[in-house]
């Protein structure tokens, strides 16, 4: 792997806290199970390759990653937990993208004594009275860029959109988001089905409804099929959605009617500090290719658990969750710290797509929403 002085700079100070790690005499075993086959798989290699990179850019001995394939199916998913927990002996769990793959694994898995520390997947359920002391989320709330895409809706002057999502818990959360900060009136609301392709029927219930703008909730393929029949639609409605419909991996399938589009996210390529900067430089450097959101929030979750490795030994559990939720790292999102349900509390941006010579990808705009915390906070017993 190649690393120029800046990256090797910024990596230095990121990775500082996690080589401490060899000073205590317990390893940290990590079990990482994310979607790598069917659909939705290239969230899951996103996930797997920004955790693996941070992983091997420390180089640090008393870490071991176990990866698994969840195949997008729960009971996959709790097989394979299970037999991280009972064979592997794994300590921590982490790596789900989908939140139905992670409301059966993540309580399971902290009733069994291990903690769960999330790279995307951060339902709503699990956020306020169901918070426990061992489960972390390090991407958001579900809820989170919905409600920023309703405050810009709001924003923009909008007051009749069009809402869809797929019809599972996070689809839900995402509809339940926009409509908590956006004032307008509804000209449709629909659920859809978890990877749907055919989207004709959706589209002409848009065309017919008066709408005056349309926010959706599409994640890997059923955006980019949404995406692509909308454009041959002839409809010209704004379209505003999260960052999860308009990531890195979806636009290059796009295209063109991607252009301008506003979405909405807590992190991208541009937001401007030496972490970041040196991420997407290796990144790009050593996948061949752009990171994405999943990318960097697995990152992330690397770099925070290497950092608690760092300060506590693993078989002291207290003080491992301490250093866990003192978040003690450097964040390729800047400032990074987690409120008393430990999720983060985060700025969260509105970007444009655009075209970069030959590569489609997103620019940060503004920030609609500073130091927000999701609503769920306030019914969870844990203490800041």
């Amino acid at each position: 792997m190649k690393f120029t002085a800046l990256a090797a700079a910024a990596l230095a100070m990121t990775f500082g806290n996690a080589a401490l790690a060899d000073a205590h005499s317990g390893k940290v075993k990590i079990g990482l199970i994310t979607t790598l086959t069917g659909g939705g798989a290239a969230l899951g290699v996103d996930t797997r390759d920004g955790f693996m990179l941070a992983i091997n850019q420390a180089a640090n001995d008393a870490v071991e990653v176990v990866v698994e394939d969840d195949q997008r199916k729960p009971d996959v998913a709790v097989q394979v937990a299970d037999k991280m927990i009972q064979s592997d002996k794994v300590d921590i769990l982490t790596g789900i993208v989908w939140s139905n793959l992670a409301l059966a694994v993540a309580p399971a898995a902290n009733a069994q004594g291990k903690f769960y520390i999330s790279t995307n997947a951060a339902p709503a359920q699990l956020a306020g009275k169901g918070c426990n002391k061992d489960y972390f989320a390090v991407s958001y709330q579900n809820d989170n860029m919905h409600e920023a895409a309703g405050a810009h809706a709001t924003a923009s002057g909008y007051t009749n959109a069009f809402i869809l999502a797929p019809n599972y818990p996070a689809g839900q959360d995402s509809l339940t988001g926009f409509k908590r900060l956006y004032e307008g009136e509804l000209a449709g609301e629909l659920y859809t089905k978890l990877g749907q392709t055919d989207y004709a029927a959706e589209i002409a219930q848009i065309r017919a409804s008066g709408a005056d703008s349309i926010f959706f909730f599409l994640p890997g393929g059923m955006g980019i099929s949404f995406l692509k029949q909308y454009a041959d639609s002839g409809i010209e409605l704004p379209v505003i959605g999260p960052s999860f419909s308009f990531d890195q991996g979806i636009l290059q399938a796009v295209g063109d009617a991607a252009l301008g589009i506003h979405n909405t996210s807590q992190w991208n390529k541009d937001i401007d500090n030496p972490t970041n900067k040196a991420f997407v430089e290796t990144f790009q450097e050593t996948y061949d290719r752009l990171p994405t959101l999943y990318a960097a929030q697995a990152f992330d979750t690397a770099n925070l658990i290497l950092a608690a490795a760092g300060q506590a030994d693993i078989a002291d559990r207290d003080a491992f969750r301490a250093a866990l939720k003192a978040a003690d790292f450097n964040s390729v999102r800047g400032k990074f710290r987690f409120g008393n349900n430990q999720h983060p509390i985060q700025d969260i941006y509105v970007r444009e797509v655009i075209k970069e010579g030959d590569v489609y990808t997103n620019k940060i705009i503004s920030t609609i929403l500073t130091d927000h915390q999701d609503v769920y906070a306030a019914d969870c017993g844990l203490s800041d």
